[in-house]
């Protein structure tokens, strides 16, 4: 599968292609720097999102899981830049538990840009498994201008 690792301000992210779809994103040093045209483009629109330039990525995605994994992952893509949901929120519209929905957030394979930093806990952050963390999540937060009240 081809893989590429950009730097960003959040760290290290490194990009996997596989069958003409991005199949996993995530915060990891590698030596990966394969450069077929949809690496490029996934890197171009992770830079822009960093340099400000980028709201919305346009790239095609594949989740290969299960299909509440699925479910949760497309509620999860749907949130607008600057916006959050609750996992409660999202596990209303899916008729699950908030915890399942939670899981579901933290299995998301192609992190940032399935942005599932935009998943709040009822009553504060909620977790996050990419990058430092939750130090992660709360900085992207603040690069959108999101979640306001709570950071």
């Amino acid at each position: 599968m081809p893989r590429t690792c950009i730097d960003t301000p959040t760290g290290p992210f490194e990009i996997t292609e596989t069958d003409g779809a991005i199949t996993r994103a995530t915060w990891t040093r590698s030596d990966a720097s394969d450069a077929t045209p949809l690496l490029r483009r996934a890197a171009d629109q992770v830079a822009a999102y960093f340099a400000g330039r980028l709201t919305t990525f346009d790239l095609p995605l594949r989740v290969a899981a299960s299909p509440f994994q699925q479910q949760v992952c497309a509620q999860i893509a749907a949130i607008p830049f600057g916006e959050t949901l609750t996992y409660g929120d999202i596990a209303r519209t899916l008729g699950a538990l908030p915890q399942a929905v939670g899981r579901g957030c933290g299995g998301n394979p192609i992190a940032l840009i399935i942005p599932c930093h935009r998943v709040l806990g009822r009553d504060g952050l909620g977790g996050f498994s990419g990058g430092t963390g939750v130090e992660t999540k709360v900085w992207l937060l603040r690069h959108e201008g999101a979640g306001g009240l709570l950071i």
